[in-house]
């Protein structure tokens, strides 16, 4: 059986609703662990294609797994549907509008992946039961990417103990095979309390708890010299105390995310920060406490998977975009900063790529992270890069947000699930290609052992200001 054309038949046969499905949740805009409505859109969509879906996946209430079949090997489809906070922005239009403002918005396009992924799913159920072929299929809902770690939740709640591969995929500017690394990743959240007191007329008796954020901020920003060059550290101050300069601030709250190569160095770096809160609680006699607000490991890619992802993908091809799409694209790119239209100058003046990029066997970094990371410690993951907007667009930017409904948005999903049905199909078929992508795994991890940077005590949060 020729499952390029079987798997690609049924997802143009599903294509009406995998675009509905998509353009709902973009309406839905759900932050992390919020996902409720996006959640259930897919769950019935999973349960329509006989699918059986287990809601509130490890005790998280948005978490889900859908599964179909029975036996080894079991094979996952990664998805994701949260949005992001403040990226409210109209669809179909080259210029920023919200839509509400300070509103969410999908400025990442997980309503596309997935989606899209759910495509995959589906599509690899059907060929299970035309087949006869022996094995599992697996979706798994993953709620709060952006900045919650939901993945490292369901890892760290057995969700993925079992599973022999994984794919997934990303909405991009282009189409490649993934063979990068990311970035381990901690959020924390500082709160330090003092007390408050007449600014002026009794300053000797408050306790500011903002000059005790101020002090953290500064001797954080000095860390920075002394940190590896490849590690990142960010803030946001989530609690100022207040709108009254007249007041000494009793309470105030600063969410830092801390980013390195690996998790151990993360770690580092967590003692260090927390030892920089302690110090500025002391200079300003305040007290302090901290919370881990969502972590993700850093992303192994494997190379065994990718190379399969990449010849599935060279068979299927891109998709091919109309003048309209491409006019469209073009209009976006114009609405560009004279930095962002310089690197769609440096990449050939494209405006939606259709080709595949070579694939390349140099492991490099990406300096952004990914709750995927958790998946890939346990399980080999695969995962392609496939185009949904216009060459040069910045991921959580108003322009990603206002492509998420169009055409080509669309079909680069529809392609993105016929790439990863092909790949789950294909290692299903060679059981030889599993067991080098395990094999190839523990050699990357040289006797590491996965164990999640967020603490056994602390629960999944829904949304703060990330």
């Amino acid at each position: 059986m020729d499952y390029y054309q079987f798997i690609s038949d049924i997802i143009d046969q599903k294509q009406g609703k995998l675009t509905e499905a998509s353009d709902q949740i973009w309406d839905f805009c759900e932050t992390r662990y919020q996902e409720h409505r996006s959640a259930e859109v897919l769950c019935k969509v999973l349960e329509e294609e006989g699918f059986s879906v287990q809601r509130s996946a490890g005790e998280i209430e948005t978490a889900f797994v859908g599964t179909y079949g029975k036996g080894a090997p079991i094979i996952a489809i990664l998805g994701e549907f949260d949005a992001l906070s403040g990226m409210s922005q109209v669809a179909g239009v080259t210029f920023k509008e919200p839509l509400q403002e300070g509103a969410n918005g999908h400025g990442c396009g997980h309503n596309l992946l997935g989606a899209g992924s759910l495509g995959a799913a589906v599509a690899v159920r059907h060929y299970l039961e035309r087949s006869g072929l022996p094995g599992t299929i697996r979706y798994y809902g993953c709620p709060a990417e952006e900045g919650g770690g939901g993945k490292a939740y369901m890892a760290r709640a057995g969700l993925f103990k079992d599973v022999d591969a994984a794919f997934t995929w990303h909405p991009w500017d282009e189409n490649l095979a993934y063979n990068s690394r990311m970035l381990a990743t901690c959020q924390i959240q500082f709160t330090f309390r003092g007390n408050s007191s007449h600014a002026s007329a009794s300053p000797h008796l408050g306790r500011s708890a903002l000059d005790a954020v101020g002090l953290m901020n500064a001797g954080a920003n000095y860390l920075r010299e002394h940190l590896i060059s490849e590690a990142r550290l960010h803030y946001a101050i989530t609690d100022a105390g207040g709108h009254s300069p007249n007041v000494v601030q009793a309470k105030a709250s600063v969410l830092y995310k801390l980013r390195a190569p690996r998790m151990s160095q993360v770690k580092e770096m967590i003692q260090r920060v927390c030892d920089i809160a302690s110090g500025a609680a002391m200079m300003t006699g305040t007290r302090v406490e901290h919370q881990v607000d969502g972590a993700s490991a850093d992303l192994i890619p494997n190379f065994t998977l990718s190379r399969v992802m990449h010849q599935c993908f060279t068979e299927l091809g891109g998709a091919a975009f109309t003048e309209d799409e491409q006019r469209f694209a073009r209009g976006i790119q114009d609405s560009f900063s004279a930095e962002e239209k310089r690197i769609v100058r440096n990449g050939g003046g494209r405006i939606l790529s259709e080709q595949l990029q070579p694939y390349s066997e140099e492991q490099e970094y990406v300096y952004a992270s990914t709750d995927v990371g958790d998946v890939s410690w346990i399980v080999p993951t695969g995962q392609v890069y496939v185009t949904t907007c216009a060459y040069g667009t910045q991921p959580h930017s108003w322009q990603l947000v206002a492509q998420g409904k169009s055409s080509a948005a669309h079909k680069g999903m529809l392609l993105a699930g016929k790439v990863l049905a092909a790949s789950a199909i294909h290692v299903l078929q060679h059981p030889a290609v599993i067991a080098a992508a395990k094999s190839e795994l523990k050699e990357q991890l040289d006797g590491e052992v996965y164990q999640s940077l967020i603490p056994p005590e602390v629960q999944p949060a829904a949304s703060r200001a990330v």
